[in-house]
């Protein structure tokens, strides 16, 4: 197995999907994770290429959320998508960003991506409110690279 298999296991993932659809159910935002190995680029930069790989970008509000992992690089970077930007102060990513970190230093991946993912949602709830006639745009499947 891989160091992008052995991040997460099977169970591990399965409750940050719970997490994923728990903040789809805060806000109409869309959020996303993809891990992968390493990187061989500015970490922000190549966050933005899988962004528009995984066709994010084709959200209705534009208000979607990757939480980009390379393994072995010890790369994370939170993206979202500009409509998003418009709207959450300038500290928003990064405060998300430490609540993962302060979890990922203690290898406490799945924990940390948890309560960022819901901080996430919580967050955007109150710009894009989650409302009944809301649609799933992308997949709450972990895509892997």
């Amino acid at each position: 197995m891989s160091a992008v298999e052995n991040f997460l296991n099977k169970e591990e993932e399965q409750e940050i999907i719970q997490a994923i659809q728990q903040a789809e159910k805060l806000s109409s935002g869309e959020v996303r994770v993809h891990i992968e190995l390493t990187l061989f680029k500015d970490a922000h930069e190549r966050a933005l290429e899988v962004f528009h790989m995984l066709e994010m970008s084709n959200t209705k509000l534009h208000n979607a959320v990757l939480f980009y992992i390379a393994v072995e690089s010890k790369a994370f970077v939170i993206y979202g998508d500009k409509g998003i930007d418009k709207v959450v102060s300038n500290t928003f990513w990064e405060s998300t960003k430490e609540i993962v970190m302060t979890h990922f230093k203690k290898g406490d991946f799945k924990t940390g991506l948890i309560k960022g993912i819901l901080e996430t949602g919580t967050q955007l709830q109150q710009y894009f409110p989650y409302t009944p006639n809301d649609r799933n745009e992308l997949s709450d499947e972990i895509s892997k690279g």
